[in-house]
């Protein structure tokens, strides 16, 4: 019988035999499967942008330099109407539409209908790699001024379950707060129970509401921060990137991975074999528990270098390893 005080725990030895799912880019080292925060002032031009990014993952189209991983998108343009969209969509995009960004200007509340209207999205495109909610307001349960830091982190909680079982990315369009803060990202309204639950956020600001430019910083869980200087275009009504104002963070190579890549290649897309016989194969000088585990910590940077899927199953006989290619090499 269990004891009612059982604590479930991992030691490290245990811990490093583990593999973990990787956590896959939406657009390479700017938005990741899980959930965001898109936060900005009123009428600062989030909706613009935040559609602009979505027509790029609907279309592959890189953006401001940035590697796009296609898949259908559903936005949920709750405070818009129709006519609205397709005006400042031919203005942004031309007038050729496209079948894997989906519009819509209503939907149901979180916990009142919201989960399944999604999974409707979902099943209709199965591929599917974004949601977009714009705005949190429209769509989280009606309780006032009782919102607390509770009732914040419980409402991305709930969206971040969903995202997370259906592997995709939801991008939550919010408001910041007119107080100046030290730390930009305090001016999110509401507690820092929403940024404390996401696994990223953006912030788009200016200094003057009447500026082209702007400021979007980056913040997020499983990549670097990031500061970048845009330019709006006055004409089409995109936002263009200036500049920024430090070099997207790369991993340095790794001469293990590099090694490990060269088991597969597309005329022999998978490679399996137990951790002894990959020790062989490359000719290394270590034991297999050491060359597992280094993998078991590796397979994000294999996967997102390499474009190599790794698995790994552990039994008594040892590790079962197999290395699939998914994708050219970024």
């Amino acid at each position: 019988m269990q004891s009612p005080d059982y604590l479930h725990m991992v030691g490290m030895e245990e811990l490093m035999d583990q593999t973990f799912p990787v956590k896959e880019p939406v657009i390479d080292g700017l938005l990741y499967k899980g959930v965001y925060l898109f936060a900005g002032a009123p009428k600062i031009g989030k909706s613009f942008l935040v559609l602009q990014i979505a027509y790029a993952v609907s279309t592959g189209q890189a953006i401001w330099g940035y590697q796009v991983h296609r898949g259908a998108v559903l936005y949920l343009a709750l405070e818009d109407q129709y006519r609205r969209l397709q005006e400042r969509m031919a203005r942004m995009f031309g007038v050729d539409g496209h079948g894997d960004l989906m519009l819509a200007v209503a939907a149901k509340r979180l916990g009142q209908g919201l989960e399944q209207q999604m999974e409707y999205f979902l099943k209709r495109y199965p591929k599917a790699q974004m949601i977009v909610i714009d705005t949190l307001q429209k769509v989280r349960e009606m309780a006032g001024d009782r919102y607390s830091y509770a009732s914040d982190y419980e409402v991305i909680g709930q969206l971040k379950t969903f995202a997370d079982f259906h592997n995709i990315c939801i991008l939550i369009v919010h408001h910041t707060r007119k107080q100046q803060a030290e730390d930009s990202f305090e001016m999110i309204s509401g507690t820092t129970g929403l940024l404390g639950c996401a696994d990223g956020a953006f912030l788009l600001h200016k200094e003057k509401r009447t500026d082209r430019r702007a400021i979007l910083n980056i913040v997020g869980r499983d990549q670097p921060d990031q500061r970048l200087r845009l330019l709006r275009n006055e004409e089409n009504l995109t936002w263009i990137l200036e500049g920024a104002d430090c070099e997207l963070w790369r991993e340095p190579p790794d001469p293990l991975l590099e090694q490990v890549a060269q088991l597969v290649m597309p005329e022999q897309p998978v490679w399996q074999g137990s951790g002894a016989e990959m020790l062989e194969k490359l000719g290394l000088k270590t034991t297999a528990s050491r060359l597992t585990r280094r993998l078991n910590v590796r397979a994000g940077q294999l996967y997102s270098t390499y474009g190599i899927a790794y698995k790994n199953i552990r039994d008594r006989a040892g590790s079962h390893i197999t290395l699939t290619l998914k994708n050219e090499p970024v």
